[in-house]
């Protein structure tokens, strides 16, 4: 049996776990579907408070690991299989293994979709990113693209243009999900060209380990074109990681934990934080604020059953 279990090990996770441990409540992480969470998928960070030089990602998370065992945090690695919140204790399935715990932080984060090409996964981190806030400035001055045509597109399309010298915004289709104020403020913006209906083949160069151009594809008429560019930024959206949650935790129509005073979801004793219920900000300090809120009313749930 434990006082707390928490699910992730992402920003919102280890900060939930170093708060937990110091409290001394012996918080086991279990390290989830992706180990680190998005940041162990970065190279610099930059907006990290505290880091006036920057720091890797991985760094950063490897960092905040250590400090949370430092207090006595236990961690596990594997992907939760299966949940059970109908009572407490809650049960928590990894593999062949069941936990037990009296109060459960939920910070499984969510997982950018990608193009799903060999070469993107060979140089994410190295020129492709999924985050324009994070990795915009090591842009300044230089030619990107942008993938998507939804509000998510247009908005990273037209942040970067503070930054990139021109900013390509390819789309498979010549019509856009976005909505139209973003769709005419992305338009407007003499920075930004638009080129339709175009999908990615292969991003170059891997051999490199930079980006340097891509290749698209007209989906109409199938002609091939080589664009120079030093970055390529996907925006085709998040999936929150929370398929095992369903029916059990209150969610919105795209999959995110809905909370309420904070931290809170629909079941006593089960707390989320960072990206799982965060579809707005998704920064890592914002993670970090929000695994500490849940740790702390994680503890005060505690005490709370104890009186």
């Amino acid at each position: 049996m434990h006082k707390v279990i928490i699910i992730g090990s992402g920003c919102a996770g280890l900060t939930a776990a170093i708060y937990t441990a110091r409290a001394d409540l012996q918080p086991l992480v279990l390290d989830g579907y992706e180990p680190g969470g998005q940041l162990a998928l970065t190279t610099e960070v930059e907006n990290f408070p505290g880091f006036p030089e920057g720091i890797l990602g991985p760094e950063l998370i490897e960092r905040t690991r250590k400090q949370a065992e430092r207090f006595g945090a236990r961690f596990r690695s594997g992907s939760v299989t299966s949940v059970d919140l109908s009572q407490r204790p809650f049960k928590i399935t990894v593999a062949k293994e069941t936990y037990e715990a009296e109060t459960l932080i939920v910070a499984a984060g969510a997982s950018a979709r990608m193009l799903g090409i060999e070469s993107e996964r060979h140089l994410l981190g190295f020129g492709v990113s999924t985050c324009a806030t994070c990795d915009g400035a090591f842009f300044r001055n230089r030619e990107i693209v942008v993938v998507g045509g939804g509000d998510t597109a247009m908005e990273e399309a037209t942040f970067l243009t503070k930054f990139a010298k021109r900013v390509t915004l390819l789309h498979r289709r010549n019509e856009f999900r976005a909505s139209k104020i973003m769709l005419d403020r992305a338009r407007a913006n003499e920075k930004i060209v638009f080129m339709t209906p175009y999908v990615i083949e292969e991003v170059h160069n891997v051999a490199n380990k930079a980006v340097d151009s891509v290749i698209v594809r007209n989906s109409e008429t199938a002609e091939l074109k080589t664009i120079p560019t030093a970055g390529v930024f996907v925006a085709i959206g998040h999936d929150p990681n929370t398929k095992v949650f369903k029916g059990q935790l209150n969610m919105d129509e795209n999959g995110y934990i809905l909370t309420h005073d904070g931290p809170k979801t629909n079941v006593a004793g089960v707390f989320a934080a960072g990206d799982v219920q965060d579809h707005h900000y998704r920064q890592a300090v914002t993670a970090a604020g929000s695994g500490c809120m849940a740790a702390i009313d994680a503890e005060r749930f505690l005490e709370a059953q104890k009186g």
